[in-house]
């Protein structure tokens, strides 16, 4: 069956127009899909807006001028309950509570006419154990010389000799009571043991006594000391003749010197700290012990340290932590060794270089290699990677060169496709 050259070329022209209706129909699908999404399939979204927001600052350097400071309390440099060493009853009360006292001064009695009788006893036991050593050293003479001349039997000899010895050893007693009784008739009188001041008094007259009762609380306040501890990093800024200043709540405006008297050997193993004492006077007494004291060590200097903004020092559990901006804004985890902090900033001893840049915000979702959008403080993008998406293409029908033009909406492209379509039928 032969077809006319007409036919022909009215049968291609409609063939042309089909295959341009179907490109368009495609774009317009595709358009569509994109911009509604459809169950199954991933909608295609921008690089930047998978990458977790940060804000970034960067690594300076900057004169610090570190002041060591530390918290303690003032301690009496001797302080002691006074006891008594004898039993007995009080007779009487020499110091008042409050009262400074110095060294070796009466400051009760206790039943000392009893303590009297004592030492007249034991002297008449030392003077009779002297007599009977007097007596038994004369007849051990005796009975020697008459052994000699065999007068006298050898067991009245070995008698006379044990007799001698007893005796000897009885004054040896007598001896050490009567020490005994004077040591207790000088201990009826209590001494302070050192000069400081009564804190308290436990007992009153007519009470009784037995060995080892709480009598006072005695206190030395000249000199006083402050205890503290300094962090084990500060630990190697101390020693011994070192000048600290001391700050009191009761003299805001007083700034008392002492000097460091004792620094611990070992750093504490449970709070990595080192304890040390410092010495101050205090002549009138006005400062007490127990108070809140503030210590300053003094300033250390240090130009051109580098310091990071304190937002951008984070806690890990193998330490502080900083997440440095790279390449390809992609971060980095690295560990720091912080030093010194002040007001918004932390001094960083190694792990980071000037002029690098940190993350001070979105720390929370970053892990080491991630890419992340930087923004500024208003929330304004600073800086975005940008990708390059590559979809699926499809092959076009053969001899057929098909250009999409870019449709405003869905319903202009659907618009013209029917004309398309009724100007292929119309042919």
């Amino acid at each position: 069956m032969e077809i006319s050259r007409r036919d022909l070329a009215a049968r291609t022209s409609r063939w042309a127009c089909l295959a341009k209706t179907s490109a368009r129909a495609l774009v317009v699908l595709v358009g569509v899909t994109g911009l509604m999404g459809c169950e199954g399939e991933v909608p295609v979204v921008a690089a930047g807006a998978l990458r977790p927001p940060v804000m970034v600052e960067s690594v300076v350097r900057r004169d610090v001028f570190d002041r060591i400071g530390a918290t303690g309390q003032l301690i009496a440099k001797a302080e002691a309950t006074v006891a008594a060493q004898v039993a007995g009853l009080v007779t009487e009360i020499l110091a008042r509570e409050g009262v400074a006292v110095t060294a070796n001064e009466a400051m009760l009695v206790i039943d000392p006419e009893r303590r009297q009788l004592e030492v007249d006893r034991s002297e008449a036991q030392l003077a009779e154990a002297r007599a009977e050593l007097s007596v038994a050293s004369r007849n051990f003479g005796r009975t020697k010389r008459l052994s000699k001349g065999n007068v006298a039997s050898e067991a009245r000899l070995d008698e006379d000799r044990t007799r001698e010895s007893m005796a000897r050893s009885a004054l040896t007693g007598a001896k050490a009571r009567l020490g005994l009784a004077r040591r207790a008739l000088e201990d009826a009188t209590v001494r302070a043991p050192f000069a400081g001041m009564i804190a308290r008094r436990h007992v009153s007259v007519g009470e009784y006594l037995s060995v080892g009762s709480a009598l006072f609380d005695l206190v030395a306040l000249d000199p006083i000391e402050v205890e503290f501890t300094l962090a084990e990093i500060d630990s190697s800024k101390v020693g011994l003749g070192f000048p600290v200043e001391i700050s009191l709540v009761p003299y805001p405006d007083e700034v008392f010197m002492a000097t460091v008297s004792m620094v611990s050997p070992t750093i504490d193993p449970r709070t990595r700290t080192l304890r040390v004492k410092a010495e101050l006077p205090n002549p009138n007494g006005r400062i007490r012990p127990g108070l809140f004291a503030r210590v300053d060590l003094g300033v250390s200097e240090r130009l051109g340290a580098i310091v990071v903004p304190a937002d951008a020092v984070v806690q890990r559990a193998d330490g502080s932590v900083v997440f440095r901006v790279g390449e390809a804004g992609r971060v980095e985890r690295v560990r720091v060794d912080t030093r010194a902090h002040g007001d918004g900033w932390i001094e960083i001893r190694s792990g980071l270089e000037p002029n690098e840049q940190v993350v001070v915000r979105g720390q929370s979702r970053l892990d080491d290699g991630i890419a992340v959008t930087i923004r500024r403080s208003d929330g304004q993008l600073v800086r975005e990677e940008k990708a390059v998406i590559t979809a699926p293409t499809t092959p076009a029908p053969p001899a057929t060169t098909a250009t999409p033009a870019t449709p405003t909406t869905s319903a202009t492209a659907t618009s013209t496709t029917s004309d398309d379509l009724g100007k292929g039928n119309a042919s």
